[in-house]
């Protein structure tokens, strides 16, 4: 079963997932953040698509089954997500801006206000709980589910740099300085990291996208003794199929009547066409030469030798190398180790320095600099675009852990 994953947020959210799919009984799962897909394997009677959903969910993040019938649904969703996303952003990027500009008397060695204290607050506000919003839903569903991620990390930093500048606001404490461009810089930082890691998600898909454009989308099918162009989606094995010369074969099938020659490169890399008789097995995507040909259909759908090809990209994509197992269980407890040194740092700059509020801002810049994104993300996204580019030349790898060793062939 191959599940498309939401919700996750950097690597520690994907090994929490595969961690609560692993202890089902019967289950062996793997969690790709990369690809937002969980690949799992399971015993019948013990586990069912609906049970490893609702386990998903209950970790606090939503799943839904993926394949090439979903496809257009999941790029359509992504696609929406990632407009709403770049809206939000560029309105924290007009609302930061002037808060981040004062900053800029800081390197003359002036500390003054440019803006007033009221008008920073109402400034970074908005881009704390509104733009900022999806930190604190991601780090509540974190939790929940028993674990730590980035998301626990930016809430709180950001959290504690605007709830001290807001009590200094309040309380009208003009010797204190406040932080709201801090926390307001950090979460539109963050946002513009998530923006370009989605679209170096949607890059590295590409190789997918172009194997699934080679299946056309209709077929002329006999019905009733007439030629009827249905969708490809429509035909059942059995369906007898017409493919003039010079068009790709919507299915898998066999030749029932006509002689012609099928140029099969896109999967075995022969450039000479291969003579089709009847009997000969056709393949979806091959483009037929010079002769009609009628043929019955053997496999459709997920069930076609191209589906096939997919599957086995999407998964050698969703596949981990050794080395990422290794930068799993780093990620997995790099959350509570980074929470736990900035209360050392807090408590050691406040006992033995005196100064609360360099105790706070160094704290603070602990939790929002220490991310575990390029931690989890480099490894899976590297497999993914080398065997995105593999697949475009025609070359299929199985998994992650044979690119990973062709560093040591000699050839």
């Amino acid at each position: 079963l191959d599940l498309a994953i939401s919700g996750m947020t950097c690597a520690a959210c994907a090994t929490r997932i595969e961690a609560v799919l692993n202890k089902l009984p019967g289950v062996e799962a793997s969690v790709n953040f990369a690809s937002e897909k969980a690949i799992i394997r399971f015993v019948p009677g013990q586990a069912d698509a609906e049970s490893l959903i609702a386990a998903v969910r209950r970790a606090g993040y939503d799943a839904r089954e993926s394949g090439l019938d979903t496809r257009a649904a999941e790029k359509e969703r992504k696609a929406a997500a990632y407009r709403a996303e770049l809206k939000r952003f560029w309105i924290s990027v007009v609302l930061t801006l002037p808060l981040v500009a004062q900053m800029g008397a800081m390197f003359t060695g002036e500390h003054q206000d440019i803006l007033p204290r009221w008008l920073q607050f109402a400034l970074a506000t908005p881009v704390q709980f509104w733009i900022g919003w999806r930190f604190y839903v991601g780090a509540f569903n974190a939790l929940r589910g028993g674990a730590g991620n980035m998301d626990v990390l930016v809430a709180l930093g950001t959290s504690m740099a605007w709830a001290f500048s807001a009590v200094v606001t309040a309380a009208d404490l003009h010797h204190q300085h406040v932080y709201f461009e801090a926390s307001a810089a950090v979460i539109t930082l963050v946002l513009m990291g998530k923006l370009l890691e989605a679209r170096a998600k949607a890059k590295t898909s590409a190789a997918i996208e172009a194997l699934i454009r080679l299946q056309p989308q209709t077929a002329r099918v006999l019905r009733d003794g007439e030629l009827v162009e249905v969708p490809v989606a429509s035909l059942n094995p059995g369906d007898v199929f017409v493919v003039r010369p010079g068009e790709s074969v919507p299915v898998d099938g066999e030749v029932a009547q006509g002689a012609s020659s099928v140029n099969e490169a896109m999967l075995t890399g022969e450039s000479l066409p291969v003579a089709k008789h009847p009997g000969d097995k056709v393949f979806a995507a091959t483009v037929n030469g010079e002769g009609l040909i009628q043929c019955r259909a053997t496999g459709v759908g997920s069930h076609t030798l191209l589906a096939g090809i997919i599957r086995m990209v999407e998964q050698a994509q969703g596949s981990k190398a050794p080395v990422q197992r290794l930068a799993d269980r780093i990620s997995a407890i790099f959350v509570p180790v980074v929470t736990a040194i900035a209360l050392l740092a807090f408590a050691g700059w406040w006992l033995f320095a005196g100064d609360f509020t360099n105790a706070l801002v160094n704290a603070v810049a602990v939790l929002v600099i220490a991310c575990p994104c390029a931690l989890g993300l480099a490894t899976p996204t590297a497999i993914m675009a080398g065997t995105g580019v593999a697949a475009r030349a025609g070359i299929l790898i199985k998994d992650a852990e044979a690119l990973e060793t062709t560093h040591a062939l000699r050839i």
